[in-house]
């Protein structure tokens, strides 16, 4: 059975561009399914107004996305200075901390303060120092601790305020999360916010400070670990046994990293996630050139081809819709591709997923039951969302209907590659009218027709045990 809906979840990042509410509702018809905030451009008040308007424009659409806030993370930046200036090849320059607006020397040496007190401590001779996303690049040649880290510029460009540093291979002392993390986290918390994306994740500890935050404070919501430097990549299978989901955020890892590593780096993160049925988002520059064109380059619709080929739970739009003229044409782009491609044959389930439980087993038997079956699908009753976690990491070439009683986890499942979930009551005296229920609910969207085979996951009572079952039913 073809799959009446698209796998493959989009993200979209909220912006002036997508910000009012006749955009949003747009997006929201064409496909979207979650949506970001980035917490970098945010501050408080707008993003309350944010998270409430998209609410809002969801219940007048009657179809519901979850959000996302993405906070800013540990990061180093160059401080002000008077004007931007050009840094010519050869040139020596200084970094500071705690010196004010940055100045020439007398001795002809300019000097751009840091925002992190501890960047003579962490770096040594030797070692690069990437501007701006790496378009500015500069040698470390002399540490005098507490005082300056002398450089000598490598590739020239222009420096401007509060430019990014990235410093390959090496280990930043920075903590998880900063006093303004904490302030935007309680914004989202108070909003009821579903995901938090926590930048710059470097190890598993990380996140365990962040997962602890959001006990404090009362949130279910998920985290989800963005992988941006070596330090992670290293870390990288425990990191994704600690998060509750990855985030693959190319544009960093593409200064950290050598970029002809970048494509082997996001097989190995997408394979490992879905082994450790974790959901993975693939993100940045996934249509760059469509900030100002109607169109897709024919290299940006192989990239998300192939995103979705190998299975990506996700794929994330930033600049696309925060900025650009087209952002409803992106999505519309992505839609596309991702119809196109999982229209294409492919296996019943992934072949090269570890399954040790016996539960695991039960739910790989019941998407190949339906698979045999002609236009068949799977139905999973879950109030935690683990059945259907794991039924998206065998990526089935069956739809999965995920009915829950939860509202967050009806939301947390908008995540999953190719689960569709229902927000829908149970009733614990009836389950056979719960089933039913299920099927009317489907039938409603045109999905199911009468006398279709379902293959229903439920559990049953059976005295004092509660019994996994796997159900073939009939629509009736």
């Amino acid at each position: 059975m073809k799959n009446p809906y698209r796998k493959t979840k989009i993200i979209f990042t909220v912006g002036p561009a997508t910000q009012d509410e006749a955009t949003l509702e747009r997006l929201i018809h064409a496909g979207v399914d979650i949506c970001r905030i980035n917490m970098a451009h945010a501050d408080h008040a707008w993003t309350r107004e944010i998270i409430r308007r998209v609410r809002t424009v969801c219940k007048r659409v009657g179809r519901h996305i979850a959000i996302m806030m993405d906070v800013k993370g540990p990061e180093i930046r160059t401080g002000d200075v008077p004007e931007t200036f050009e840094l010519e090849k050869g040139e020596i320059i200084d970094f500071t901390f705690g010196q004010g607006i940055g100045s020439l020397g007398e001795d002809g040496v300019r000097r751009v303060d840091l925002n992190y007190p501890g960047f003579s401590k962490d770096i040594k001779v030797g070692d690069t120092v990437l501007v701006d996303s790496g378009l500015i690049r500069l040698l470390v040649l002399e540490i005098k601790e507490d005082q300056y880290v002398r450089c000598e510029v490598i590739i020239p460009g222009p420096l401007g305020n509060r430019r990014h540093i990235n410093l390959p291979g090496v280990r930043v002392n920075l903590p998880a999360l900063t006093k303004k993390d904490e302030g935007d986290v309680d914004v989202g918390v108070e909003e009821g916010v579903e995901f938090f994306a926590l930048s710059f994740v470097r190890e598993p500890d990380d996140l365990d400070i962040f997962h602890r935050y959001l006990s404090d404070h009362g949130s279910p919501a998920k985290v989800i670990a963005k992988i941006e430097d070596q330090q992670a990549i290293r870390n990288l299978e425990d990191i994704i046994k600690a998060s509750d989901g990855l985030m693959i955020a190319r544009g960093d890892l593409g200064v950290e990293c050598p970029f002809e590593d970048l494509p082997i780096i996001q097989s190995r993160a997408i394979s490992a996630c879905i082994q450790n049925t974790t959901p993975v988002i693939v993100a940045t520059h996934m249509l760059e050139s469509m900030i100002d064109s109607p169109i897709p380059t024919r290299a940006e619709v192989t990239d998300i081809a192939n995103a979705i080929r190998e299975e990506a739970d996700c794929v994330m739009l930033s600049g696309e819709t925060t900025i650009g003229k087209y952002p409803v044409e992106c999505v519309e782009t992505i839609n596309r591709i991702a119809k196109r491609m999982e229209s294409e044959d492919g296996p019943v389930l992934r072949e090269d997923l570890v399954l040790k439980l016996p539960k695991s087993k039960m739910l790989r038997s019941a998407v190949s039951l339906a698979s045999e079956l002609e236009d068949a699908g799977v139905v999973v009753f879950t109030r935690r969302g683990l059945l259907a976690q794991k039924l998206s990491s065998l990526r089935p070439n069956v739809p999965v209907y995920a009915f829950t009683d939860n509202n967050d986890v009806f939301s947390q499942l908008l995540i999953m590659r190719g689960i569709e979930p229902f927000f829908m009551q149970f009733d614990s005296t009836n389950p056979e009218r719960t089933i039913q229920n299920a099927f009317k609910a489907l039938e409603a969207r045109n999905w199911v027709k009468k006398g279709a085979s379902m293959v229903v996951i439920t559990n049953v009572i059976a005295g004092e045990k509660i019994i996994d079952t796997i159900q073939l039913r009939e629509v009736e």
